[in-house]
């Protein structure tokens, strides 16, 4: 009972947060963190659980956002009944992928969805007389307020969490676990590792289609380079993942939350702090670091897995005890 009570306490929290907080920002970086939380528990269930790194959500993500986009350009179709389809459309493009490519292994596996990735961007680019190719694709907007989204997002979030929850205490959840410490092992007890993989790539594929069909939605726009980006969709995946706690079942909540109010803070320069500091005082030193500052959210990303993974290898859920004792908040 006591497991179940902080995760309904923040989830009572979450409920409340647009009656308490009327900004538009902050509604839209709690939207994108819950974004963030679907396409991070999609990346947990394939890379934490099964074992198979994946640099392929880009790809999912991108795919979703599309089949979405489409559905409106295309066939003049609501683009919210492409937020099922987006999941079914990544399913689409995770079947073939995972049929052929699960027969590598460690590294080999990674650089497939890494191709996978270019592959997807590259058809998005070229095929224009389907996706209007680099002009990207705009639909309008179905709510103003961005309230809507915000619960839509909370409903993806936590549909994510339980699902994964679920696996894990299931067994199809042992069969990952068991393929993630040692395949060979998993096979000569019986299990067909490479049909559970390909369910656990499903799993994964649906969540992030979900997440990419509901951008499309929220952002209105969408072009190659935005939902197929390496970095900023599947790589910020994998430091979800990170440093929230990999084969956790919150680890992606922290995760998300953490990586967008980091990327977010270097972004803005301090949320605006500096920019302030800088017309203020007119000081041209600080207006070259403030410029600096608002681009090192790369380097930044990069120390910080550096940290994790020598001093938290099990992300800050995994590692949770360790940082109390190291506080003095416990044994």
């Amino acid at each position: 009972m006591k497991s179940r009570l902080k995760p309904l306490i923040v989830l009572a929290l979450l409920l409340v947060f647009p009656v308490l907080v009327h900004d538009s920002y902050y509604r839209h970086l709690m939207i994108l963190i819950l974004m963030w939380v679907a396409i991070g528990c999609g990346w947990n269930i394939i890379a934490g659980y099964t074992g198979q790194v994946s640099f392929g959500d880009a790809a999912f993500f991108g795919t979703g956002a599309y089949a979405a986009g489409l559905l409106s350009t295309k066939l003049g179709v609501s683009a919210w009944w492409g937020l099922a389809l987006g999941g079914f459309a990544a399913l689409a493009v995770a079947f073939p992928f995972g049929w052929i490519c699960f027969r590598l292994r460690g590294a080999y596996f990674a650089l497939a969805t890494l191709a996978l990735n270019e592959i997807m961007r590259h058809i998005a680019t070229i095929w224009e007389s389907l996706t209007d190719g680099m002009v990207g694709i705009l639909i309008m907007q179905t709510f103003v307020s961005k309230v809507p989204y915000y619960y839509i997002a909370l409903a993806l979030a936590v549909v994510s969490l339980v699902t994964v929850e679920l696996l894990v205490r299931s067994r199809l959840g042992y069969y990952f676990v068991s393929i993630r410490e040692d395949q060979d092992a998993a096979e000569s007890m019986g299990i067909n590792t490479h049909f559970y993989k390909m369910i656990s790539l499903s799993f994964a594929a649906f969540l992030t289609g979900l997440a990419g069909a509901l951008y499309m939605n929220y952002m209105g726009f969408i072009d190659p380079e935005v939902v197929f980006s390496l970095h900023d969709i599947s790589i910020m995946a994998i430091l979800v993942g990170i440093v929230g706690g990999v084969s956790t079942i919150y680890g992606p909540a922290v995760g998300a939350f953490i990586m967008v109010a980091l990327q977010e803070l270097f972004r803005t320069a301090g949320f605006g702090l500096l920019k302030y500091l800088v017309d203020v005082s007119g000081s041209a030193l600080l207006g070259t670091i403030t410029k600096w500052v608002s681009q090192a959210h790369v380097l930044t990303f990069g120390l910080l897995v550096v940290l994790v993974i020598l001093y938290l290898p099990n992300g800050l859920v995994g590692d949770w005890p360790k940082l109390r004792r190291l506080f003095g908040f416990g044994r």
